[in-house]
């Protein structure tokens, strides 16, 4: 067979198999812009976390629980509870929460749970309370209304009193924790170093604040959840679970002391996120 021959022969394969190849092509073609030309949905926005820490603690007790929420994708605004008096503060937070785009979970810990009861209540954007090891007020009570509703509180004895003078002239009460009881009596399952960096760093809080008693709570209209301290000296737990009951909380108990977003920021996070996952 000559050259010419052969060539012949294989002409009619090659020309099937590049048509084929062309058609392949163009058919590619036609489908592919338009698949990466069709706009995919957006990925679904996550809640801002706003953390508000209580008295004798500030923004940083949250540090480990702000490490977990970021690490999953989550917002978070820890806040500078000013601990001057249950209404302003509450305000303040107000201000804050109406500068925030897009739904918010709101957490406290402690008296933090006070504010944020008061400060959730007309804020639209708050779709969950979180409340760790938190007081949960009804209209009109206080922290000590509370904490004597019940017995196991042993902070009374571990504070002391600082007078402080206000910028009005009036005269006001700031209450610390005694440094030498703080370990015990605040995180007692923190490491001691830490709770002795906790105990020299804590924020006083007035004695106008925890006296003043509560405004509408929000926790009457909004979804809530409760993490309750069962080893806390500073709000007995009979308390913390009677709160959470009245305001049918989502319960959960962790074996912990008062400071348990200290000692426990894993078991904290985990419910901010239950928590947020609700929000749509």
């Amino acid at each position: 067979m000559n050259l010419r021959s052969l060539c012949g022969r294989l002409r009619g394969p090659l020309s099937i198999m590049a048509t084929t190849t062309v058609a392949a092509a163009l058919l590619a073609a036609s489908i592919g812009p338009a698949s990466a030309g069709r706009p995919s949905a957006p990925p679904q926005r996550k809640p801002t976390v706003v953390l508000v820490h209580g008295a004798f603690a500030d923004s940083t007790s949250w540090n480990g629980v702000v490490e977990k929420l970021r690490r999953e994708g989550y917002p978070v605004v820890a806040a500078a509870n000013p601990l001057r008096g249950l209404s302003s503060d509450a305000a303040y937070l107000k201000h804050l929460l109406a500068s925030i785009d897009g739904p918010v979970v709101l957490a406290g810990h402690s008296y933090g749970g006070s504010v944020i009861t008061d400060a959730a209540h007309g804020a639209g954007n708050v779709k969950a309370l979180v409340y760790v090891a938190a007081f949960i007020p009804d209209k009109g009570e206080s922290v000590p209304s509370l904490s004597e509703k019940f017995p196991g509180s042993t902070l009374g004895s571990a504070l002391r009193p600082v007078p402080v003078a206000l910028p009005d002239g009036s005269e006001e009460t700031d209450y610390y924790i005694d440094q030498a009881g703080f370990h015990r009596q605040f995180a007692a399952d923190v490491p001691r170093n830490t709770a002795d960096l906790m105990a020299v760093t804590q924020r006083p809080v007035t004695a106008s604040a925890l006296a003043e008693g509560a405004s509408e709570p929000a926790w009457q209209t909004v979804p809530s959840w409760a993490l309750v301290a069962t080893e806390d000296l500073d709000i007995p737990v009979r308390t913390q679970i009677f709160m959470a009951e009245r305001a049918r909380s989502h319960i959960t108990e962790v074996r912990a002391s008062h400071a348990v977003s200290v000692s426990h920021p894993d078991a904290v996070a985990d419910i901010i996120e239950k928590a947020a996952r609700t929000v749509g």
